[in-house]
């Protein structure tokens, strides 16, 4: 193998390292990150901003704050240790007065001379203490002797005692001369600022961000059967764009329902006007055993043409608007319980509910026919929470294998011994039913019932 052979497979090698490395990250980082887009844009510029806060706070701590505290007071460490040369050299003054004014007035220091004895206990250390670290380095590294400090108990004064031979020194220093005290003033004004600016950058953001919170309300009301009157397009270039092409679908799948609708309007006049001649020609001609026969064949037409133009028809042309659903299906109860059949009725939460009421009443009521074309029991029970309203009609009827649950949804689909073979039917009442109900943004499924039976249940968001 050649040495460009060697580098390529090298290369390989290590851009499969990379680039598990960074799905490993991206799974690691996509359990903690938030779902939404606002969340993550405000991460986006938060993070950066905290990151690089933070590392010119500690680049300033580090390289500014700390360096200028260290010569403060290596500085008033000196001055202290020159005091204390000029106290043994001077032994003349007696009194210290001389000592006393060349430290207050040449270096800004209150100097003053105890009896010699043992120092107090260590003070209280603060939370932050690098001037106590800093003063306690310089005094052991240019005096080398006992010392004790006190920097909490007054917040403007540093006090320092030092062990002499016959004397403790007590020396009072300004903590500004020892310590960069105005550091503060820097990190508030960092930290003032960026909050300033991030507030007027999450309001901008907030802004940006409705217009695609508007398109998602629009798109999931229509995916409702819903109308979103008040939506246009705003926001930024994209998010305009993205409105627009939203709003030319729409329009699209509007103009072929209206021509789906209209077309099947004219083939069902049309194939009525015939029908209804033959039921004329029919009547005219008198009773005979062919033809009641012949009778029954144009009423089952009848139904039969109902069934296909309602499924094909849909429930386009009806807008939604708030229904009492406890009150209708108090009402498909009625109607079983007119046929001969057992029914009870019972529904939780708040009632009302924004849906198409005729086409989502037909959805119910072909489930309580199936129901009660195969059992004579029947249990509906709606129930409504803050995302979905519930419906279930609940048979003891013989039900429907696990296996074909999903096949009976199918248009025209007859099953032998199956429960959606329509006597004289079209076989297509669960179609019809789960179409309406996907119309609405929800669905139908069908499991076990309590009862027995089959339980088929309607979900839609409220």
């Amino acid at each position: 193998m050649s040495t460009i052979d060697t580098g390529l497979t090298l290369l390989k090698s290590a851009a499969g390292r990379v680039s598990a490395a960074n799905g490993w990250m991206g799974h690691a980082f996509k359990g903690w990150m938030p779902t939404g887009l606002y969340a993550r844009a405000l991460l986006i510029m938060i993070v950066p901003m905290v990151v690089l806060q933070s590392v010119v706070a500690f680049v300033f701590m580090e390289r500014h704050w700390n360096t200028v505290t260290r010569r403060l007071s290596a500085a008033v460490v000196q001055d202290i240790a020159a005091l204390i040369d000029v106290y043994k050299g001077y032994p003349q003054d007696k009194d210290r007065d001389q000592i006393r004014r060349i430290a207050q007035q040449r270096l800004g220091l209150v100097v003053d001379f105890l009896p010699a004895g043992d120092m107090p206990p260590p003070g209280p250390k603060p939370f932050f203490s690098l001037l106590d670290q800093t003063l306690s380095v310089q005094l052991g590294r240019q005096i080398g002797r006992s010392f004790w400090i006190d920097t909490v108990g007054r917040s403007n004064v540093v006090e320092i005692r030092i062990q002499l031979d016959d004397a403790v020194m007590r020396v009072f220093a300004q903590r500004s001369a020892a310590y960069a005290s105005n550091s503060e003033i820097f990190l508030f004004w960092m930290v003032g600022t960026s909050s300033i600016l991030l507030i007027v950058a999450v309001l901008f953001l907030r802004n940006q961000i409705k217009p695609i919170l508007r398109l998602a309300d629009a798109a999931e009301s229509f995916g409702k059967g819903r109308e979103a009157p008040n939506f246009r397009p705003r926001g930024a270039r994209e998010v305009r764009r993205a409105s627009v092409a939203f709003l030319e679908m729409k329009s699209r799948i509007e103009r072929t329902m209206e021509q789906r609708t209209a077309m099947l309007a004219g083939v069902s006049h049309d194939l009525r006007t015939i029908l209804t001649r033959f039921k004329l020609e029919l009547a005219l001609i008198g009773d005979s055993p062919e033809l009641e026969g012949m009778r029954k064949d144009v009423d089952e037409m009848s139904m039969m043409l109902e069934d296909y133009l309602a499924f094909a028809r849909g429930d386009s042309g009806e807008q939604s608007q708030p229904t009492d659903m406890a009150q209708a299906l108090e009402e498909l109860r009625g109607d079983a319980e007119r046929h001969g059949h057992t029914a009870t009725v019972a529904f939780h939460g708040l009632p009302v509910v924004t849906v198409k009421p005729a086409s989502f009443k037909r959805c119910l009521a072909n489930l309580v026919t199936n129901a009660a074309r195969y059992g004579k029991s029947i249990a509906i029970t709606g129930q409504r929470d803050h995302r979905y309203l519930t419906v279930t009609v609940d048979d003891d009827g013989p039900g429907i294998p696990t296996h074909l649950r999903e096949e009976v949804f199918k248009p025209f689909l007859r099953l032998d011994n199956a429960r959606n073979q329509d006597e004289g039917g079209t076989g297509l009442g669960l179609a019809i039913a789960r179409d309406i109900a996907r119309s609405h943004g929800g669905d139908i499924t069908l499991g076990d019932s309590p009862m027995g039976g089959l339980r088929a249940s309607v979900r839609i968001p409220v």
